[in-house]
């Protein structure tokens, strides 16, 4: 693999900044590989986190629910995914292009080992004041079975 390859590790780290971090460096044109998905923390209350999580799941149409209702992401490899692509360029080519460079994992692959991961400082949850839930368990509670 080649130099402009990044391993960020998002074991503690809040899922927001987490991103933002991401997606600047997708756009200055690294491969990125985010590597214990499931240990990222969203801020908030418990209870109020994942209640809005499935507030957004009970959103329908009218017509044919599972062709035209939003997609929801589950499990937390698209849960960050989703979070990295909001941070993204939406109204451009490169937003869509550079999300191709994003590599998700539950856990640490054993094909990434030889590289060194990179833990983030300022993502960093123990600085938050509040509470905060991870997002494997906002996964469980919307039904990931993982």
């Amino acid at each position: 693999m080649s130099d402009n390859v990044l391993v960020v590790d998002a074991e503690g780290a809040v899922l927001g900044r987490l991103s933002t971090y991401v997606a600047k460096a997708l756009l200055s044109g690294y491969k990125v590989y985010v590597v214990n998905a499931e240990k990222a923390v969203v801020s908030g209350n418990r209870l109020m986190v994942i209640n809005s999580y499935r507030v957004w799941l009970s959103i329908k149409t009218l017509r044919n629910p599972y062709k035209w209702s939003p997609k929801r992401p589950r499990n937390p490899v698209a849960i960050v995914k989703k979070a990295v692509k909001g941070m993204l360029p939406k109204d451009n080519w490169r937003g869509s292009l550079v999300l191709k460079n994003l590599k998700v994992y539950v856990g640490f692959p054993e094909n990434l080992k030889n590289f060194k991961a990179i833990k983030l400082a300022e993502a960093d949850a123990s600085k938050l004041s509040r509470g905060y839930v991870s997002v494997g368990e906002i996964a469980k509670a919307l039904g990931w079975k993982g």
